[in-house]
């Protein structure tokens, strides 16, 4: 498997994280959804990563950088059929690596808190996330949970 910073041109890619929103409208609330389309990934102050397997998108995951110090994990993916067999814990990872390779000394995040994220939250609890207020411009809302650690 190969990590490779995506650019987001790739028809792949678009159809993968279009899997993801649909996903996400599925077991989150309208309100309570915060999955980033294509062009929202795009923005200057996202890097978002692929992982490959040959030439299949199998996971993905991006960074936000809220300010120098401080960002947040994003999209984080693994296709379904490839769930459980270490492709999240590969790219988290590699992910928390590059963050404080680029300067960040926090990663934040927000999932769900719904039964159907129990096994992201275990993931990230894994990697020494714990359970934290809202940050950045999210407000408590039930069907969110939020997590950081230090980098």
């Amino acid at each position: 498997m190969n990590i490779v910073v995506d650019d987001l041109s790739g028809a792949q890619i678009a159809e993968f994280l279009g899997e993801h929103i649909k996903e996400m409208r599925a077991v989150s609330p309208l309100e309570s959804k915060h999955a980033l389309d294509l062009d929202a990934l795009r923005r200057s102050e996202i890097t978002f990563w692929s992982v490959l397997d040959g030439e299949t998108v199998v996971g993905c995951g991006a960074v936000k950088r809220l300010d120098a110090e401080h960002a947040e994990l994003k999209s984080m993916r693994t296709a379904p059929e490839r769930r459980g067999s270490g492709i999240a814990s590969l790219l988290l990872e590699h992910i928390l690596a590059e963050a404080k390779r680029a300067g960040s000394s926090r990663m934040s995040l927000e999932t769900g808190s719904a039964d159907y994220f129990v096994t992201a939250r275990k993931l990230y609890e894994r990697f020494g996330f714990t359970y934290c207020e809202p940050f950045a411009d999210y407000k408590p809302d039930p069907n969110s949970v939020f997590m950081t650690r230090s980098l």
